[in-house]
């Protein structure tokens, strides 16, 4: 990114920069530590998932507000009003991540509670869960190093957990249909896989914005292949 005559306006932008990766950062330990707590049955742990996601949100205030406040004093243009958007886009994402998060925990706990806690058939969402963070992670990185071209492999990676959670989903109907018993425990079970499926998602849509501050080029809701002659260049398809 640019220098600029005012260092107090490049201290701004780096401010708003290193909140949204520690903003990431508590996401990650939320997703992971709901995850955790899931396949333990530790129900106190699920409840601090739920109750940390104050701190999620709050977050997401203060660094909108930071945002609102470079915009007013500093009417930013080209990459620095880019950098702007692309925090304001991404700590909405951020904040959904979170609620998935809390979703996982708040699903966990009513299993725990009604004695419906199928530990071993949570194997599928934890790999599930694993390559959402492992997609998060990367987008995140691709945000703090200015890599674009992340979100070419975010975007396979998701039609691949796309993939798996529609197969998770066949599973789950099949238990039911071989014992209506399982009813109850393979919805909620459904439920948290698709709240891993939506963080997938929110990080592809990270690696998107990633895209759009380096190039200025929006490429959400285009196909792989445009995405790839956007992050790559046109030699990328030839």
């Amino acid at each position: 990114m640019p220098e600029h005559i005012s260092k107090q306006f490049d201290l701004e932008l780096e401010t708003i920069r290193t909140r949204v990766l520690q903003m990431g950062g508590l996401v990650e330990q939320q997703i992971r530590a709901a995850m955790d707590a899931l396949q333990s049955g530790d129900v106190d742990r699920l409840d601090k998932v739920v109750a940390d996601d104050t701190k999620v949100n709050a977050l997401e205030v203060q660094i909108d507000e930071d945002c609102q406040h470079i915009i007013a004093r500093r009417q930013p243009a080209a990459s620095d009003l880019r950098m702007v958007i692309t925090v304001i886009k991404t700590i909405t994402d951020l904040e959904r991540i979170g609620d998935e998060a809390q979703k996982i925990a708040r699903v966990g706990r009513t299993m725990y509670q009604a004695s419906r806690y199928p530990a071993p058939r949570f194997r599928e969402a934890a790999k599930m869960a694993e390559v959402a963070l492992g997609m998060l992670h990367r987008a995140l990185d691709a945000f703090a190093r200015l890599d674009a071209t992340a979100a070419i492999e975010l975007a396979e990676q998701d039609l691949l957990l796309d993939q798996d959670y529609a197969s998770e989903l066949r599973a789950q109907v099949t238990f039911m249909m071989e014992d209506p018993r399982t009813i109850s425990m393979s919805i909620d079970t459904m439920f948290i896989c698709k709240a891993i499926e939506r963080i997938g998602d929110h990080a592809k849509n990270i690696s998107e914005y990633v895209v759009y501050l380096v190039k200025g080029k929006d490429i959400r809701h285009t196909s792989l292949e445009d995405k790839k002659r956007e992050s790559l260049g046109d030699a990328a398809t030839q």
